[in-house]
Parts: structure tokens; sequence; C-alpha cells
């Protein structure tokens, strides 16, 4: 079993370290705030600093909000690059820009680290559960070696390629999760102003060739009235715009989804940020005059 820090304890990370210490794994844990931890994660070693939490590590994970979180926590003075022990392996779940995933890695090279960026698909129920969907970039010796650990996280675990490829495969699943988020709230508002029946209606969703687990799940959910927070809405927010940057730097033209971001945006300046990514469904229902 392994002796391994874990830096990041929000809704994903939680999830993940539980997972984690079920699996045997020795875990020891850092958050940028400090926090309460569910009793699934009393085994957990709580560190108060970064030194700290990586000391004596050679496997040190990584989960945070976005690309302001990792230089923070990775390329500061006294952060995990500067922390950890020559020939560490350092495995980041962190959606952000490939580009600072590219910075991240240098870094990491210029200090005898080897770094991986291996963000997730999934949300809170699925991290809690260890059903998560990894795509990864990096070495690929590396990869191998660190598989198992991942196994003990996920539902699948897919290599992409050299660094930054995980990274950028995590935009591209966003992308469409974005996307598809915008068109169910669509047509939930159709739904809803043509006076179809809420249950008539996802027994068809559940079962036609276009539906998916977003469907099913998250329709059901916005019919109900609960938006509890699985993904933050200003999250989403976060990861449109990620898209959106690097898909400039990279020469991709993506118009509907300047106008997805655009929506979240609007969402989140309406107070909404804190909800699930859904409640971008309230927004839209009220653009069509429902409650």
């Amino acid at each position: 079993m392994a002796d391994l820090a874990f830096l990041g304890l929000g809704i994903m990370g939680r999830g993940m370290a539980r997972n984690l210490l079920k699996a045997g794994h020795r875990v020891s844990v850092w958050n940028r705030t400090p926090r309460d931890l569910p009793a699934d994660l009393v085994e957990a070693k709580v560190e108060a600093s970064i030194p700290e939490v990586v000391s004596g590590k050679r496997l040190v994970m990584v989960c945070l909000t976005g690309p302001d979180a990792q230089r923070e926590t990775l390329l500061s003075q006294g952060g995990v690059i500067d922390s950890a022990e020559p020939g560490s392996v350092i495995v980041d779940a962190t959606t952000t820009d490939p580009r600072v995933t590219l910075e991240v890695a240098e870094a990491a090279e210029k200090r005898g680290l080897q770094y991986l960026d291996t963000p997730v698909f999934g949300s809170k129920n699925e991290a809690w559960e260890g059903q998560l969907d990894f795509v990864c970039g990096g070495d690929r010796a590396t990869f191998d070696a660190i598989r198992p650990i991942l196994d003990t996280m996920a539902a699948t675990v897919h290599y992409l390629g050299p660094s930054s490829k995980g990274a950028a495969a995590k935009l591209v699943g966003n992308l469409l999760v974005a996307a598809q988020m915008v068109s169910l709230g669509e047509a939930l508002s159709l739904a809803r102003k043509s006076g179809i029946d809420p249950e008539g209606l996802m027994s068809y969703l559940d079962v036609t060739d276009f539906s998916s687990g977003l469907i099913r799940g998250v329709g059901r959910a916005t019919l109900s009235g609960d938006f509890t927070p699985h993904f933050y809405l200003k999250h989403m927010l976060k990861d449109a715009r990620l898209i959106g940057d690097y898909a400039r730097s990279v020469g991709a033209s993506l118009p509907t989804t300047a106008v997805t971001t655009e929506l979240y945006q609007a969402a989140a300046n309406k107070g909404l940020g804190d909800l699930n990514a859904s409640a971008l469904h309230k927004l839209l229902f009220e653009m069509s005059r429902l409650d």
C-alpha cells in the first residue's frame, strides 16, 4: 500500500481521498482552507502546510479548482514543486488550461519530479463511490506505474498522450457537458410550456437513442426543483471560460460555446453560482416565464 499525500478537499477531493483510504493506502491531507472532514476520512492525517503534507511522500495527488489554485499550490515558494522530494510523482486531477499543465510539468522536470495531468469526469456521487473517469497525460511509463492507484478511484482510466493531453481532453468533454446542460434546459422549458406530464416526458427521455446519464439524472432533478450542488455552477462557468481561452490559443472556432459561456455568466450574475450547474435551468425557465 502507498504512503501518499492528497491536496484539495473540495467536493471531488473528499471522495477521492475516501476511496484511497478504503483501498488501504496511508493518506496525509491538506486543504488551502481548513475544513471539517466527513467520518469516512477520519483515518487521514491532516497536515497544516504543504511542506508537511508532502514530506517523505513519493506520490502526491492534487485536485484543485483551477489555474490560480494550481499556481498557488504547486508553483509558489514552499509549494508542492518546491517541497516535494526529487523522484516523487505528482498526479494532478485539476481541470485547467493545458498551457498551465505544460508550465507545471516543466517546473516539475527541473526539480527532478514526475508530473501527470489526470483530470476526471464525474461529480460528487461518482467521486464518493470511486466511479470517476480519468483522462491522463504525461510520461507513459509513469502513468503505467501509478495506474493501480487511479483504479481505486475510477470506473475507467484513459491515457491520452504526453503532458497536457489529459487536460485538453477534459476541456473537450466539459464542452459537451456544458452544451448538453443548456440544451436540456431549453428542452425542459419547451416541454413545460407545452404542458407535457413530467413523468411521461422522462419515461421516453430515459430510453431514446439520444438519452444520457445527464438527461436522465439532471432532468428529473430539475423537474423536482432539486439544485443541490454536486458540481457548482460557478465551476462550470470557470470551465467554460477555460474552454474558450484555450480554443482561441489553438485556433479552434467554438461559436456556440461562446453563447453557452454567456448563459452561465448570466446565471452566476443572478446569484446561482453556489447551486448545481443545472441551476442554469432556473435562468432558462425564467426566460420562458416559467416558475
